[in-house]
């Protein structure tokens, strides 16, 4: 660990800049403040999450919709994850929605592993993370340099400088920040990050003018051809209106990357029909361009020394989806408390 060379005041200027605010950047942060570390946290949207991500729709009847459309459960089978989740469910932020889904063949297919979500949505989890954090939201990094420390160039403000630096972007939008500030990375290390690949996802949000036939607890698995997931928010108990979350399959996604969105949208309803059991009332589409990683990276996370302390994590690093992107941010922490 660290000690004493670690310890550098908000005064001083952050010892530790984290880009992006998903969970594996906040997870990094919260585990070097905790270590003393002072952090900095840009985030390019105006709220946290990444893909652990909720939306609301106001409806004309004074009822609101609530999707979560990006991740929407997980599973926990790490022990240091684990410790996490007890922590989220003392807090009250996470509960356990069901140990499985419904499958066109079957009402609920069990297979004994617990699934886990946010309380009341999925966005609660990295608004808890970042509630003691120093995190810049609408602060997109432009480009990333490097002159005897890091420094993050981003829109209307001062660049900001640190010694050490956690980059947790989707590696092809991280090696642009990189190409953009010309900062150099050892050629084996930029190998191994443009080697790591992405499935995108197009998801439509749908408001239902009644109950979906989806079963309970609100979870189906349909045959992955077009669509990979289908979720009632409603019986999920985070929506107050009936409403749909759909996930096209990556191989659907892929092959429409480039189509028109109000087709996209109205194939995936009408592949969802038999389960919508309701009339659509609206619906928005948004394409998740690096959804699922399709080309891990093989550790926890890849840390360079030179030019200066630099980790990048997330959810391609030795395993996709929430738990991998939380034990990725935990494992670039402990990289750069060694360096830093």
């Amino acid at each position: 660990m660290s000690g004493a060379s670690t310890e550098r005041s908000v005064e001083d200027g952050p010892a530790c800049l984290v880009v992006g605010a998903g969970l594996s950047g906040l997870l990094a942060a919260t585990r070097l403040q905790e270590a003393g570390v002072a952090v900095i946290v840009l985030e390019a949207a105006p709220v946290v999450g990444g893909r652990v991500a909720t939306r609301q729709i106001a409806l004309a009847d004074g009822t609101t919709a609530t999707f979560d459309h990006g991740a929407q459960y997980f599973t926990v089978r790490d022990r240091i994850f684990r410790r996490w989740v007890d922590d989220w469910q003392r807090a009250g932020v996470v509960r356990r929605w069901s140990d499985g889904f419904a499958t066109p063949e079957s009402s609920l297919y069990r297979d004994g592993q617990p699934r886990y979500c946010g309380q009341p949505c999925m966005r609660a989890i990295p608004e808890h993370l970042a509630r003691d954090l120093d995190v810049r939201l609408a602060s997109p990094v432009r480009a990333v340099s490097y002159d005897q420390q890091w420094s993050l160039a981003t829109e209307g403000a001062p660049d900001l400088q640190a010694p050490a630096l956690i980059m947790t972007p989707p590696t092809v939008q991280a090696l642009a920040l990189m190409d953009a500030g010309d900062a150099q990375l050892p050629p084996e290390a930029r190998s191994a990050l443009g080697s790591i690949t992405y499935d995108p996802c197009w998801a439509v949000l749908a408001v239902l003018d009644g109950p979906s036939h989806i079963p309970a607890p609100g979870g189906l698995w349909p045959d992955g051809n077009v669509i990979s997931w289908i979720a009632d928010n409603q019986k999920k108990a985070i929506s107050e209106a009936p409403s749909v979350t759909i996930h096209a399959s990556p191989e659907f996604s892929r092959a429409h990357l480039a189509a028109d969105e109000g087709a996209v949208a109205r194939r995936l309803l009408h592949e969802a029909q038999r389960w919508l059991g309701a009339d659509v009332v609206q619906y928005e589409i948004r394409l998740w361009p690096y959804s699922i990683p399709r080309q891990l990276y093989a550790e926890r996370t890849l840390f360079c020394k030179a030019p200066g302390p630099l980790a990048f994590a997330g959810d391609a690093f030795a395993g996709p989806r929430v738990e991998g992107a939380a034990l990725s941010g935990l494992a670039a922490a402990e990289a750069v408390l060694e360096h830093i």
